[in-house]
This record gives structure tokens, sequence and C-alpha cells, in this order.
């Protein structure tokens, strides 16, 4: 089998309302999906989301380095997964989300050629997730409200955007935690503290049964991160300081984290997730996968690597929810909250509309 062509389509589509993290602020959910076609006259479908402060990427970057590196894959076999991936990196540095767009398709071909889903492809026992579902920073009281709603809805886990003001960060925790009294609460900081700052929230947030806190301080800051993780009270997650394999190797020898939070576009789609899920496994490391503003073309690859992964202990895929993508994207799983479901269709089960 031989890859024959290459196809990319930007597609934007407005939240249903903005999205507030320490760093910035979404108001969309900015894709393009990526089309490669076959010999065999198997079709395969990936999705790459661009979020700049975060991967340094947007949709025309994305654009263009799909159609860079289209003539780098032509006439390649698609089960080469590693060899595309050292000939991708070859040709491009960085630019994950563009390599997971493609990785994703490469994965959603190999599925459909063996005739199985892709989590049974990648070898899960069944295909249903349980996600969690991100409260983003607002006024406290608000948070609370959605913190309510989400635990009425069946929600189990809550992820809560924090790192803009620490008053306020707190006292939407307590509010939060007294509005979903059971559930199990994570806090993002998205790099809004310092590493003092972040031990001073963190002591502050013991007494309301937070789980764990991602990113607390900037992703240069390896010192920093470590600092906190040796002195917190609170499990510390990497998000940002981990790109790549690489990234999760340094983190590990540092002792700067207790879990890894991989994301496809982070780090360039599925096989290089597995990488990194798998130092963090040998390191006696859980992780989470989480997710950019994705629709459910790569949600539901994510969904179907986190069935296949038990070392991936939390799921964030999420962002579905934010938008409508019934417009451009058919099937991908059944969601019933908080649970998706995945298909028995070989591949991913999506079919984008070009």
């Amino acid at each position: 089998m031989k890859i024959t062509q290459i196809t990319a389509k930007p597609v934007e589509a407005p939240l249903k309302k903005p999205f507030v993290i320490a760093i910035g602020e979404i108001h969309s959910s900015a894709v393009v999906f990526v089309r490669i076609e076959t010999d065999a006259g198997i079709t395969g479908y990936g999705e790459g989301a661009a979020v700049p402060f975060v991967t340094g990427e947007t949709n025309d970057t994305v654009l263009s380095a799909v159609n860079f590196l289209a003539p780098v894959l032509s006439g390649q076999n698609p089960f080469a997964i590693g060899h595309l991936h050292r000939a991708m990196d070859a040709a491009l540095v960085g630019n994950g989300a563009a390599k997971a767009a493609i990785d994703i398709a490469l994965y959603d071909i190999m599925a459909k050629a063996a005739g199985l889903p892709l989590y049974e492809f990648l070898g899960a026992p069944s295909g249903k997730v349980e996600t969690d579902m991100t409260i983003g920073i607002s006024d406290p009281a608000n948070m609370a409200s959605d913190a309510a709603a989400l635990t009425a809805q069946g929600y189990r886990y809550i992820k809560v955007k924090a790192g803009l003001d620490e008053e306020r960060d707190l006292e939407a925790i307590k509010l939060i935690r007294a509005a979903a009294p059971d559930a199990h609460l994570k806090v993002d900081a998205n790099q809004g503290w310092n590493s003092s700052q972040a031990l001073r929230m963190l002591r502050g947030y013991t007494q309301y049964r937070i789980e764990a806190v991602e990113q607390p301080v900037p992703y240069w800051d390896i010192d920093g991160l470590r600092e906190v993780r040796a002195r917190s009270p609170i499990a510390v997650m990497a998000d940002e300081s981990c790109f790549t394999p690489h990234d999760a190797v340094r983190i590990i020898k540092e002792s700067a984290a207790d879990m890894i939070n991989i994301k496809l576009m982070k780090c360039g789609g599925l096989y290089r997730a597995a990488q990194i899920c798998a130092i963090a496994e040998a390191a006696g490391i859980p992780c989470m996968l989480g997710c950019m503003m994705e629709s459910r073309v790569a949600i539901a690859a994510a969904a179907a690597f986190i069935a296949a992964n038990p070392n991936v202990v939390y799921a964030d895929l999420d962002s579905f929810a934010e938008f409508d993508d019934a417009s451009f994207v058919k099937g991908g799983f059944e969601f019933s909250a908080p649970f998706i479901q995945l298909p028995r269709t070989p591949g991913i089960g999506v079919e984008v509309i070009f």
C-alpha cells in the first residue's frame, strides 16, 4: 500500500462562549483536517488543532506545514509509521499539530486496512472512556454554578482553570467544592504562577481535596517545577513543559512532576504519544491525555489511545462540547455524559466533509 494524495482543509467554528485560561482567551476552534488517500482505495482522516499561545501554530501554519510535508510522504507505506515520523522530523522541526493531523490519518488507514476499530488496533479491550469537563476562568459564583450543573449531568471529574488572580482562584475552588462535594477536582494554572505563588496557592487548596495541579509554573522553568513538586501537598502534573519524548525524559530525570499531560497536538500524534506514555510508565509516572480545541476527529483518536493505555489515568477530552462540528464531521463516537463510546466501525469511525 502506498500514499497517493494528501489533502488539507482549514475550518474555524465559534465556541459557544469564550474560554479563558491564564495565558490566553479562546473564541473559536481553528483546525485543519487532513485526508490521506492510498492506492488500495483506503482513505484516512486526521486533524490538527492550532492554539498559537500553546503550540506556536495557527491554522495557516498547520495548513502550510501539511502541504510542505505532503511530498515527503507521497509514495510511502502508511504502515511505516516510525519511518514516516522520522522523515517528517528531518524535513520540518516542531509543528506538532500538523504532524498530529497526518499521524491520525495514518492510524485511521492502518486500522481500516486491518478491519478493526482504532481502539482495538491499538490493543484496547473496549471502546468506552470517561472524560472530565473543564471550567474556564470567570466569576467564582458562575464557576460554582457550572460545577453544580456538570455533576447534575453525571460528570465525576472536573478540571478548574486558574492562574490569573490568587484571591479569585481560592474563592472559586471554595465555591466549586461546596457545589460539587463529591467531584474529583484538578486545578490547571496554565503557567500562571511562579514557584513561590504556586506553593502558597497549593497549601491554600489542600482543604478542598484537589487531586492534582497542572503546570503551575512557566513551561521553561523546570527548576521551579521540581521545587513545587518537592514541596507541594498536591500532586504536580507537567503539561506545557512536556511536548516531546525528550521532554518527558528530562522531567523524569529532574524529578519535576508526579504526572504528565500528553496532548496529541503537542507531541505530533499517536506515535509520539505512545513513546511518552511508555517512558512515563517505565518511571512509574501516570499520565493524563488532554486536548486543545479539537473536533470529534482528534477526540476519537485520543479516546482510542486512552482505552488502550492503562497508564493514562485521567481523560480530559471535552473540547468537542464547546462548539458544533456537525456541519463538517460525521461519526467518531456516541456521547452520554461523561462517557465517550467509540464505534465498532473500522478505523476512527469518522468522515470529514471536504
